[in-house]
């Protein structure tokens, strides 16, 4: 089981990378608690490099007509630190409208040297130019037959709430899909403080916590 170098003393509260084989893939319990085991939960965030090997969907060739139901910009305003986040609900768009969105001259990211610099760029003009995000859109683009690391199935206890009690609580027991670009931005809730929450990213530019 292996993690990255940097972060090798269970007691460090640093983020850490994990890099699961195959084998140890297949079973998603048994893994958060080795992760827990290494002290990952302390910083509140790990990530996890999946097996290069595997894939959680076969193409994104034929997503380009999903529709995005309700695509929010987000407004900012303040400063010195303190920011207060408005959205406005806009009308629905598919996929290939966003992506076209996102790459356009007025929404697509700017030239960075090095993430210190792109993160300063982000401060700097967070109240100009409101993004749209994508945000709370039911479903999952995973591939039916993927068995690890569904987050349509985890085969965890949330799996168990709304197989035996029928309580469905969307985001929480079932997946969401979110089209971000540019400083689109998404505060921690308070259901990410009482209960892990998982992200994959599928494809696009890093995501930054």
């Amino acid at each position: 089981m292996a993690l990255d170098s940097g972060s090798q003393n269970p007691g460090s509260r640093s983020i850490m990378t994990f890099y699961p084989t195959r084998e140890e893939f297949k079973n998603f319990s048994r893994y958060i608690a080795y992760i827990e085991s290494q002290g990952a939960h302390r910083a509140g965030l790990a990530k996890i490099v999946p097996p290069k090997d595997w894939k959680p969907r076969g193409s994104y060739d034929d997503i380009d007509d999903l529709v995005i139901p309700a695509p929010i910009q987000q407004v900012v305003t303040g400063q010195s630190g303190l920011f207060t986040q408005y959205n406005i609900q806009k009308k629905p768009m598919t996929v290939r409208e966003f992506r076209k969105t996102a790459n356009s001259d007025k929404f697509c990211s700017p030239r960075y040297v090095d993430f210190e610099e792109l993160e300063r760029k982000y401060w700097k003009n967070l109240t100009f130019n409101a993004p749209i995000y994508g945000a709370d859109v039911n479903g999952t683009l995973y591939d039916p037959d993927v068995n690890e690391w569904n987050i349509g199935h985890l085969n965890t206890i949330l799996d168990t709430v709304e197989r035996d009690s029928g309580i469905t609580i969307e985001g929480v027991n079932t997946p969401y899909l979110y089209f971000g670009m540019w400083k689109t931005t998404f505060a921690w809730h308070t259901e990410d403080m009482d209960l892990y929450s998982i992200n994959y990213l599928h494809f696009g530019e890093p995501k930054s916590w």
